[in-house]
């Protein structure tokens, strides 16, 4: 019996080990070593700080999966979900160390925070799609009622967690241990090879989510996993951004990145904005010793405008785009290019025809027995 049971319990501490060893070879041999290169090479000492190098990496982190997830959000014109995660996240936080200080147990409070901003996610969904609520009363319904949890908790413990909680609302860079940003990196590369995978259904069900459905695409099932990965992007980036600001990272680079055309050139626009929003800010943050969420989001926000809101998959507004087959029939020039690829997906898997600015004219066009009833007159 005994030696049946060594082995069960040692090969969890044999998985730890190769997780330690790897996550010092990326975090200390990889990524440390190229910024302390940076550093001797432009002789800033920040640089070569352990701390600062895993604020960076998280900062890095979280301006790749904000906008990736963003794009998405913002051409569904669903942007403040990530807003009620967030409270939903600060809701888990509050429990986490709630139980914590209750109980005298050693619950990472991120894990909650996850575990509950995922629920909040699929909670929204389920109101919209079952309950007949609308999505910004989903929204609001969520918000509010996970805010009030996380009060709650927060008070009934004599309030010997509100100085911990302090760091998660608005962001600071000393709750970035080693563990965390190990846990960030993971959570990017999931995020990526998640939304690299289900990019065309995605984009379909963003622009099209009607013709998706009658199509016979889960229109659901992805939704449902977009909220899932914003949950995710909410919980990774509320370190760095804190719960009142971490909504931030999911539009405002992707407003920055709108006369940018292209769906897939938009989203590289709107990474490269987060990155220079992000390093920046954690720089400014660690020299003036301010939040980093507000330095960050201050550091982006002055570079968009409201004329350079991000625009539709069409090349211009859709009233442009209006004026333009009006004015001539549609041609290549007019046609959505991500329109004609999610009509290339489906047609590859032969669940519709594919879309052509032809086709399009071509059912446009009455019949000739339309003709005929209407009067000729009428249709020239």
């Amino acid at each position: 019996m005994t030696g049946v049971a060594a082995p069960a319990v040692a090969a969890p501490l044999v998985a730890a080990g190769a997780v330690d060893r790897a996550l010092g070879v990326v975090l200390d041999d990889v990524w440390g070593g190229l910024l302390d290169a940076l550093a001797g090479a432009t002789g800033v000492g920040v640089l070569a700080s352990p701390f600062m190098q895993r604020a960076y990496l998280a900062a890095v982190c979280v301006a790749v999966v904000g906008p990736l997830v963003g794009s998405f959000l913002v051409h569904r014109e669903s942007a403040m979900i990530g807003d009620t995660l967030a409270h939903a996240a600060f809701a888990g936080v509050a429990a986490g160390l709630f139980v914590n200080s209750v109980f005298a147990t050693s619950v990472p409070p991120l894990a909650t925070a996850l575990v509950v901003a995922a629920l909040a996610a699929l909670v929204v969904q389920t109101l919209v799609d079952y309950a007949s609520a609308s999505r910004d009363t989903s929204l609001a319904m969520v918000l509010t009622g996970s805010f009030a949890v996380g009060s709650v908790l927060i008070t009934a413990a004599d309030g010997g967690i509100a100085v911990g909680i302090d760091a998660y609302l608005f962001g600071s860079l000393a709750t970035v241990s080693r563990a965390d940003a190990g846990l960030l990196l993971a959570l990017t590369v999931g995020v990526g090879l998640v939304v690299g995978a289900a990019y065309r259904p995605l984009v379909y069900v963003t622009f099209d989510e009607v013709g998706a459905r009658a199509a016979g695409v889960d229109a659901a099932r992805y939704t449902r996993l977009l909220a899932v990965l914003t949950a995710v992007v909410v919980v990774g980036a509320m370190q760095i951004m804190g719960v009142v600001l971490v909504a931030a990272m999911l539009v405002i680079p992707v407003a920055t990145a709108g006369p940018v055309t292209g769906f897939k050139r938009a989203m590289g626009a709107g990474v490269a904005a987060g990155l220079v929003a992000t390093v920046a800010g954690v720089s400014l943050s660690y020299w003036f010793g301010v939040a980093a969420g507000g330095t960050i989001v201050s550091s982006r926000s002055r570079g968009t405008s409201p004329s350079r809101a991000p625009r539709g998959p069409a090349d211009g507004s859709p009233s442009a785009v209006t004026r333009r087959r009006r004015a001539s029939p549609p041609t290549a020039a007019t046609t959505s290019p991500e329109r004609a690829g999610a009509a290339a997906f489906l047609w590859k898997r032969r669940l519709v025809p594919v879309w052509t600015p032809a086709r399009e004219s071509a059912s446009r066009s009455p019949s000739s027995s339309s003709r005929r009833r209407c009067g000729a007159r009428r249709w020239t």
